[in-house]
């Protein structure tokens, strides 16, 4: 079964999304609720933020992993010889955000968290009863009020003329979070691994949103939600002197929150916030 492109409006959208999800760990979305104007406007502030020395100002604390991340302390995805090829900055509910950004930013954050709680309703209903009862409390409950859903502003720079061997704009990896929501990027790259082993590109037409299951989510349905492994590759002729920036959302539980009867959700999140290097 491939990645289905299900229409948000249409009788019967929510079991094929969940379908998807089940069979590829992916799936996608047209004629959804989020205001794709502000998402253009989003990446064009953000690519001069990126494109600029103020972002300095905006340098992350440590403590609290909120602020910009410049490229030489970006991620090595867990096997990987090299950090991607990025650089991004954290938006939490609570932390900070230059002015001039702040406004459209926090308005897309709230559209996407509530449109994410909705897709969240929609697995629970169509997980089958099995699945569903161990489910330590409605999925879409799980996201309230938490402090700890990230919105990640990526921006992957245009290629340098000696790219490090091994290098990749974002090597292989599975989101930690329950579930992710990504509006489509303003360049093309992103690929997702196949039940047989082979690349899949997914498409980045223009209004679509695309929702991958995360680590939590397949921890908390006992693997019947595949956390499915992706990646963005680098760009080749007039593509690498193009940036690329995405939007993904990653919808994370409160603290307390059970996932399982191995981990809550702040355990699981620091054991793999560990493996990667980051705490």
């Amino acid at each position: 079964m491939p990645v289905q492109n299900v229409d948000y409006k249409k009788d019967g959208a929510a079991e094929d999304f969940v379908a998807s999800l089940k069979e590829t760990g992916f799936g996608v979305i047209r004629n959804h609720p989020i205001d794709m104007a502000l998402v253009e406007r989003i990446y064009e502030q953000w690519a001069a933020f990126f494109d600029s020395e103020e972002k300095q100002q905006w340098r992350f604390d440590p403590k609290t992993q909120d602020g910009y991340f410049p490229a030489d302390v970006s991620e090595t995805a867990k096997g990987a010889s090299q950090k991607d090829l990025k650089e991004y900055y954290h938006v939490y509910p609570w932390g900070k955000v230059p002015d001039a950004l702040e406004e459209d930013i926090r308005c897309y954050y709230r559209q996407a968290n509530a449109l994410a709680g909705e897709l969240l309703s929609w697995i629970e209903r169509y997980s089958p009863a099995q699945i569903a009862k161990d489910f330590s409390e409605p999925l879409s409950d799980m996201i309230a009020d938490s402090q700890q859903t990230l919105l990640r502003i990526l921006y992957y720079p245009p290629m340098a003329a000696e790219t490090p061997v091994d290098a990749v704009r974002a090597a292989a990896h599975e989101d930690i979070n329950l579930i992710t929501l990504l509006p489509a990027a303003n360049e093309p790259g992103l690929e997702v691994m196949g039940r047989d082993g082979e690349w899949m590109a997914v498409p980045c037409d223009p209004g679509q949103l695309i929702i991958n299951v995360g680590d939590m989510l397949q921890e908390a349905s006992g693997g019947h939600f595949p956390s499915t492994t992706h990646r963005v590759v680098n760009p080749e002729g007039d593509s690498a002197r193009k940036a690329r920036l995405s939007l993904p959302l990653f919808l994370h539980p409160r603290p307390d929150v059970r996932l399982s009867d191995r981990y809550t959700a702040d355990s699981y999140l620091k054991e793999r916030l560990k493996e990667l290097g980051v705490i």
